[in-house]
């Protein structure tokens, strides 16, 4: 993939984990485009001469289907706000409507398991089985929702990357993250990363072929 002539979409701009990929990228010299939530526009306001902002809700697929036959790959955040599948939607979208050669990196959580063969802390369990009824009983969010979304991607047989985030936190880059097949790793033990690392790892694995189909769970570098 020659970076300096590739289109590249990101599905969840405006937050703060889109926002940093969006960094990344053009300092990469990626074209970016970037789909975010209509009332969302203005935190993307500091790159509007630099990048394409497409207002819209990433599970749209009536943008998406516009907007990903042009590009060459997608990075997507697969927020599971809501209760109306809105990861799962997204998820769709993006494997229906991207390039087949395309290359397709998702982010979500270390509670993601694609072969079950993950190890987590009762404390990590206990959270997300609290947060995640609370969370669907207020309409907030739907954790299971993000599962259905990775089950779509894992069963896909395009070029897709999905990669696991531990604890994130802000902070000045420490480099580029460490990842390993499970979690449970003693590489990734100390489950922490920043957030601006997380993205650097996101874009990384667009050149990265070794990622293909592969679900990452990522740490810092610098163990804690």
């Amino acid at each position: 993939m020659n970076i300096w002539k590739q289109h590249i979409a990101v599905i969840g701009g405006s937050g703060k984990l889109g926002q940093y990929m969006i960094l990344h990228l053009l300092e990469s010299g990626y074209k970016v485009s970037a789909v975010c939530r209509p009332q969302s526009v203005h935190k993307l306001a500091h790159f509007k001469e630099e990048i394409t902002v497409i207002a819209a809700y990433t599970d749209d697929r009536e943008a998406l289907r516009k907007l990903l036959p042009e590009v060459d790959a997608v990075l997507t955040v697969l927020a599971p706000w809501g209760v109306n599948n809105y990861a799962s939607g997204t998820a769709q979208a993006v494997l229906d409507y991207s390039p087949a050669e395309a290359r397709l990196v998702f982010s979500c959580g270390w509670h993601i398991s694609r072969d079950g063969k993950d190890q987590y802390s009762w404390k990590l369990k206990a959270f997300l089985l609290i947060f995640g009824k609370l969370a669907k009983w207020f309409r907030f969010a739907d954790l299971e929702d993000q599962v259905r979304a990775t089950d779509l991607i894992f069963s896909s047989k395009s070029k897709w990357t999905v990669v696991r985030g531990s604890d994130l936190e802000e902070g000045e880059s420490e480099g580029l993250p460490v990842w390993a097949e499970h979690v449970g790793d003693i590489r990734i033990a100390h489950n922490k990363t920043r957030r601006v690392d997380f993205a650097k790892f996101m874009v990384a694995a667009l050149q990265n072929n070794a990622l293909i189909q592969k679900a990452p769970a990522i740490a810092s570098c610098k163990k804690r």
